[in-house]
């Protein structure tokens, strides 16, 4: 499902995208799914799956863990989990993709055991796993960090308990809602996620059996069960792939169409546009965005946990911005280090000014076709989306990241009238 080679992109810019493009299955929701599967001893099936390295990876791991995996049609996975043995994820696998972390939970409430390599830093910032351990260790779990590893055991079953978590994580919320689906008593998860990708989790987990409620809300209430069964079960679409196209066709002054969308979660992201000048109009499952070849006005923004404007759509955004008529300030509110794509942005002639955790920008009549690296996923978008709107040729390496977040991008984006194409890959 991966590339092994991922080359780098060529773009020549200045085509205004026009046509329709389908949306992928949510990298952030399909992971925490796969985790999820083990908690059900037998078989689960898994549809929607978008075609990404990071879940080949996750795919690999479970199968490392001692599943058996049997690709379905449809971009369908069947998870057998009755034959896992193995309760440890070395360091080498973890530091390839910290989501593997939502692991721990499930092993632990259905195993008892559990020895997880502690994740390092990562190139956006860091994102500390403390949450999860207080989290568990609440529920009775003994945790050692040992030799660079998370040790965790439990006798018997965990119990539940009420969790206010400190600070709002995607990742220890989903990890200790699995993680109190077989717990003993009813936990209470407050200060909880409310993204659509938890919910997806918290969605699959009731339809195995789990009684979780509030889901979506910042009080999150399980009541542990005894088992969980197999199911099978289809991810939600990929809220922040559909609103990279969008952006897409914003920024270059065209008119596209995303299909097998879910509005929910979305609703930033179109109100966003909205005052960039675009039309929107939208159905149950699609959205349209027709700029009418004006070329976008500036917007701020401050990224936020959801319902706020996501952080992985801020990168995307910057890109717009730098080709508005007027100024705009983007504030960063959730990771210290995510402005990496500023100094790619500034070798294509952008005026961004940075001070903290805000980018002031000013916007340019034309950006200029530059050699560009990407250092992260949505950099890695937001020099895609530079590229398409400037003059002459945009060359970008490190697409290794985009291809860990986006299905087939350059040749969805060849489908919408890009100049775009792959070398080396």
């Amino acid at each position: 499902m991966a590339r092994q080679n991922p080359g780098k992109l060529i773009i020549s810019g200045g085509n205004p995208l026009q046509g329709v493009v389908h949306i992928a299955g949510a990298k952030n929701s399909a992971l925490k799914l796969l985790a999820g599967s083990i908690l059900a001893c037998g078989k689960v099936t898994l549809c929607n799956l978008p075609h990404l390295h990071d879940i080949t990876f996750m795919m690999q791991l479970l199968a490392g863990l001692g599943c058996d995996l049997n690709l379905l049609d449809d971009n369908c996975v069947e998870i057998d989990t009755s034959h896992l043995r193995r309760l440890t994820i070395p360091y080498e696998l973890i530091k390839a993709m910290r989501a593997s972390i939502v692991l721990l939970g499930p092993l632990l409430t259905l195993y008892k055991a559990a020895d997880v390599a502690l994740p390092g830093g990562c190139a956006i910032g860091v994102r500390p796993v403390d949450i999860h351990l207080e989290g568990l260790r609440k529920m009775g779990a003994d945790i050692q960090l040992q030799d660079g590893f998370i040790k965790a055991r439990v006798q018997g079953k965990l119990k539940g308990a009420d969790i206010k978590m400190h600070t709002v994580t995607v990742t220890g919320t989903e990890n200790l809602m699995m993680a109190a689906t077989l717990a003993e008593g009813k936990t209470i998860l407050r200060h909880a996620a409310r993204e659509p990708e938890v919910v997806d989790l918290a969605n699959f987990l009731i339809k195995m059996g789990a009684k979780i409620e509030g889901a979506g809300t910042s009080t999150i209430r399980i009541e542990g069960v005894d088992e969980l069964k197999p199911v099978k079960y289809s991810v939600i679409p990929d809220r922040i792939e559909a609103g990279t196209y969008l952006v897409a066709g914003a920024i270059t002054g065209g008119k596209v169409t995303v299909k097998n969308v879910d509005l929910n979660g979305l609703e930033n992201i179109i109100e966003r546009l909205e005052k960039c000048g675009a039309k929107i109009t939208s159905t149950k499952s699609s959205v349209t965005l027709d700029m009418q070849g004006q070329a976008p006005k500036p917007v701020d923004i401050k990224t936020a946990p959801h319902p706020g404007f996501p952080t992985d759509m801020q990168a995307q955004f910057m890109a717009l911005n730098c080709i508005a008529k007027g100024k705009s300030k983007i504030q960063e509110n959730i990771w210290e280090n995510r402005f990496m794509h500023v100094p790619e942005l500034h070798r294509m002639g952008a005026d961004i000014v940075i001070k903290t955790n805000a980018a002031n920008i000013t916007g340019v009549e034309k950006l200029s076709g530059a050699p560009v690296t990407a250092t992260d996923l949505r950099a890695s978008a937001s020099l895609v989306l530079a590229g398409l709107a400037a003059d002459g040729i945009t060359v970008v390496e490190g697409v290794h990241h985009m291809d860990r977040g986006y299905e087939y991008l350059e040749e969805k984006l060849l489908g919408l009238g890009a100049d775009i194409h792959r070398v080396g890959g």
